[in-house]
């Protein structure tokens, strides 16, 4: 079989940068067909206007509450690339799982997919460039977990894989993440992503990954996606410019939340910026925006745990109506301003807080019981009975006492005669 025939067989791992290479995922886990990072396309140029993502996400509102500093997101993805200025003093040393790389920084990225993830995250404002992370004092730990997506990385095993993916969780959380971003997804749901899901969520780390891409043109499917759909995680969909669903991403139960994933500022491999997402919005955007906003949470409230920095950007979440939620983005549109100023009392209408997972109701008041009664049309003949029976009963009575006068006057007549 040829190398591109091994490669499409067992399609089952998608990048969610990239476009799904087939109508149906079925089989093992292995590496999708998904192009190189666009921004290897484009000038190593800045790029001076802001990212319309600062604007639609009300970044300078949030800004006024937290920034990320102190936070460690960490990006389980192709590496980034600490050559461009918005990242040399944004990221931590990580690690390398890729082919036994033997604990390297994880900040070498041929791809591009992870720097750009890493820059819309916490990018470092520069002189003339408009690009800034929406966490933008976070810090980023590189995990490498695949070298690149195309047939060759597949032959030579450093493509995308779960098993990877899941020791790249475990690892982050191991080394203090507090937010892991996880821009991949897979159609099976693997036991060692699930375990490194929960690890990471006993670790109080919170895991917000990628709903999937789909090509609209060869597949119009929608297909449950992991790790997105474990309940500890963040699950998030793509929306376009105008913040409205898009049918380049992949909907289902295992949207959470939705963020932008079009016309996405980002920093490139080696300097300059790139824009992302054009041609079709991308859940890989998203989610760093997403991871974004959980660090900017993580920042103001260090003592909730991750499932309460999930339940704030869900119950916040602008969509049609406060109990609704939709496969296609989940319960909204995250707001990052509207979930740092959001108060938890249990009251709130939707997701269900995990602060009250069972708040107690207030049990009404019985209402007084009224019996109403028809109008009865005999009641006036029956007021008339009942007073001639009263008037008979009084006529009656005064004849029996006027007997008892007679008769007694007679008897005392009698007794008054001779004798």
């Amino acid at each position: 079989m040829s190398a591109r025939g091994r490669r499409r067989a067992p399609l089952a791992l998608l990048v969610a940068g990239g476009l799904l290479g087939g109508a149906v995922l079925t089989g093992v886990p292995a590496g999708p067909a998904v192009a190189a990072s666009p921004c290897l396309e484009q000038p190593a140029t800045p790029i001076r206007d802001r990212a319309p993502a600062e604007r639609s996400l009300s970044a300078q509102r949030a800004w006024q509450t937290a920034t990320g500093v102190g936070v460690l997101v960490a990006v389980v993805d192709s590496g980034v690339d600490t050559r461009n200025p918005h990242l040399t003093r944004a990221v931590r040393p990580g690690t390398d799982l890729v082919g036994g790389a033997g604990g390297a920084p994880g900040t070498t990225d041929v791809w591009g997919h992870g720097t750009a993830l890493a820059g819309i995250i916490a990018a470092r404002k520069i002189e003339g460039s408009g690009l800034v992370g929406l966490a933008k004092q976070a810090d980023i730990l590189p995990v490498r977990v695949f070298v690149a997506d195309d047939a060759q990385a597949a032959d030579a095993g450093t493509g995308p894989s779960a098993q990877r993916i899941a020791e790249g969780i475990r690892w982050a959380a191991g080394h203090g993440a507090q937010i892991i971003n996880v821009s991949q997804s897979t159609n099976v749901d693997t036991p060692a992503l699930r375990d490194a899901v929960r690890a990471a969520t006993a670790a109080g780390a919170l895991v917000v990954a990628s709903a999937g891409n789909r090509d609209t043109a060869e597949n119009k499917e929608d297909h449950v996606r992991y790790p997105a759909a474990y309940p500890e995680v963040l699950g998030v969909a793509a929306v376009d410019a105008d913040l409205q669903p898009t049918t380049a991403s992949i909907h289902g139960p295992q949207v959470d939340v939705a963020a932008p994933g079009a016309s996405v500022l980002a920093p490139r491999p080696g300097g300059g910026d790139c824009v992302l997402g054009d041609t079709a919005p991308s859940s890989s955007y998203a989610t760093a925006y997403a991871s974004a906003a959980a660090a900017l949470l993580a920042e103001r409230f260090p003592d909730e745990t991750p499932a309460q920095w999930k339940h704030r950007l869900e119950v916040t979440a602008a969509r049609a109506g406060a109990d609704v939620r939709t496969d296609e983005t989940g319960w909204g549109v995250i707001r990052p301003d509207e979930a740092l100023a959001f108060v938890d009392d249990g009251s709130a209408v939707g997701p269900t807080s995990p602060a009250f997972p069972e708040a107690p109701r207030a049990t009404p008041t019985p209402a007084p019981i009224v019996v109403a009664h028809e109008a009865d049309p005999l009641a006036p003949v029956r007021a008339q009975a009942v007073w001639w029976a009263l008037a008979g009963a009084a006529v009656i009575a005064f004849g029996a006492l006027a007997w008892r006068l007679v008769t007694a006057g007679a008897g005392r007549s009698a007794r008054r005669g001779p004798g």
